[in-house]
């Protein structure tokens, strides 16, 4: 339990220094916080016996659940280094503390969600890992469209959490258990199991915008702070898929014919119409939000054979997808943050006045439409891989033909921001240094995922291991 001691141990001395921190010298809680969890983050890999269970086989550490707490830790340092500028501002000087509380309290939840060995543990830290990221969307107080968000976050979730936990309730019903391992053994595969794990299914995919459930998402991501908007879609999202998978692999591998169905429809179908809708919008939250919805599409894909080079797979994308997602978005926050602007159209011409920024866009987008040799293509490749080991060629096909839509929208901000004219551009400015250092990190992670072919296969490694 190292990760969850270590946030709530950095949650409380973030408050303490809250407390003995005159209102003048609140923004100085920025360097202090960040400090704390990039300690937390290298510790993180320091190599201890992570194997063991606690309360009774409620929480379960592993192998492949360090390794995702790891990534999500990388994941969500660098969207805190993106955040000191937003932070700096005079309407979030007086909440900087309840910033980085509320990211490390539902980083927490996310890490006992992943940890989970019983649905009631799962349960807890997928609420726990819900309900702070509401006031994190709404954070803005004084903008409609936050509030907005953060209502629109809390009911949908809440909806979701009733339909998942009426499918767990069944599945309790009939199997009399809730604890991973017994239900994987007393699972029959009887028709009100499938419908209670329908539910499941259903409540889960709310959480990772899976069509047809996908309809909160560019809505919250609009209204939310861009730094909240990065943070739901790569980490909230990226929590979600990691404990969905081991669920599916270790609890449900009876009806294993079943959920591969469902993933077959809902992949095709989440691919499909994330790409069409991305094309449409002109606001670049929502045009990353439909984009973050077609990355799920592709991340089923990989999901769908069942095997351990699927997990894998899946492990490797989300590793690249924080880089690449988080590449694209910080550009986003550093034009936020010193123009106000965030539509499409303003970064005509952007290339003019600040190339910098282009070519990292440009990288980032093309890492996320899957180009090589950037680090987006061989994700995708070991997704498709791992579907067509198990004979899902159609499946594939799809997933390859939506890769050229996407090349497509992601191809018209590039020419935005390169070929488009624009008479009033936006203006040549300098990013501070917690920004620029961000940025660097996330074009040397897209290079480095992408050639480094090693930290591929130490994820197969301890994937296969588990």
């Amino acid at each position: 339990m190292r990760h969850e001691l270590l946030l709530a141990v950095a949650a409380m001395l973030i408050l303490i220094a809250e407390i003995f921190t005159s209102p003048a010298r609140r923004k100085s809680i920025n360097l202090f916080a960040i400090t704390l969890f990039a300690i937390i983050t290298i510790a993180g890999f320091i190599p201890v016996k992570p194997v063991g269970a606690l309360f009774g086989g409620m929480y379960v550490s592993t192998n492949v659940a360090t390794l995702m707490k790891n990534i999500l830790n990388i994941g969500v340092l660098l969207i805190l280094i993106q955040s000191v500028t937003w932070l700096k501002k005079d309407e979030n000087a007086d909440r900087v503390s309840e910033y980085f509380m509320l990211i490390m309290s539902t980083l927490i939840g996310m890490d006992f969600m992943i940890s989970a060995g019983h649905f009631l543990m799962f349960y807890i830290g997928l609420e726990l890992a819900t309900i702070p990221v509401a006031a994190l969307a709404a954070f803005e107080r004084y903008k409609n469209k936050s509030a907005e968000a953060g209502i629109k976050l809390i009911l949908t979730s809440s909806l979701s959490s009733g339909i998942l936990l009426y499918g767990l309730s069944m599945i309790y019903g009939t199997t009399g258990s809730l604890y991973f391992y017994e239900v994987s053994r007393l699972f029959t595969g009887s028709s009100l199991q499938i419908l209670g794990f329908i539910f499941f299914f259903a409540g889960m995919a709310f959480k990772i915008s899976i069509v047809p459930f996908h309809l909160w998402t560019a809505d919250v991501y609009e209204g939310a702070p861009v730094n909240i908007t990065s943070f739901l879609s790569v980490i909230s999202k990226g929590a979600a898929i990691f404990i969905f998978v081991i669920i599916l692999y270790s609890v449900f591998p009876v009806i294993m014919a079943t959920w591969q169905k469902t993933i077959l429809v809902t992949s095709i179908l989440t691919m499909t119409i994330g790409n069409l809708f991305a094309i449409r919008q002109q606001n670049i939250k929502r045009f990353l939000a439909f984009s973050s919805i077609s990355q799920a599409g592709y991340i089923l894909v990989g999901m769908i054979g069942g095997s351990q080079l699927g997990m894998a797979s899946v492990i490797y994308y989300i590793l690249v997808y924080i880089f690449s997602n988080l590449g694209a978005f910080g550009v986003v926050i550093a034009i936020s943050n010193a123009t106000g602007k965030e539509n499409i159209d303003d970064y005509n011409g952007l290339y003019k006045t600040n190339p910098r920024l282009s070519l990292i866009m440009t990288l980032a987008l093309f890492s996320l439409a899957g180009i090589p040799p950037v680090a987006g293509f061989f994700g995708k490749f070991f997704l498709f891989a791992a579907a067509a080991e198990k004979g899902f060629y159609f499946l594939v096909l799809v997933a390859v033909f939506n890769t050229i839509i996407s090349l497509y929208y992601y191809l018209l901000v590039v020419k935005a921001m390169f070929i488009n004219k624009n008479d009033d551009p936006i203006t040549s400015f300098r990013s501070d240094f917690p920004t620029r250092s961000a940025l660097l990190i996330c074009v040397a992670g897209i290079f480095i995922t992408g050639f480094a072919s090693v930290i591929f296969e130490v994820i197969k490694e301890i994937s296969f291991g588990n």
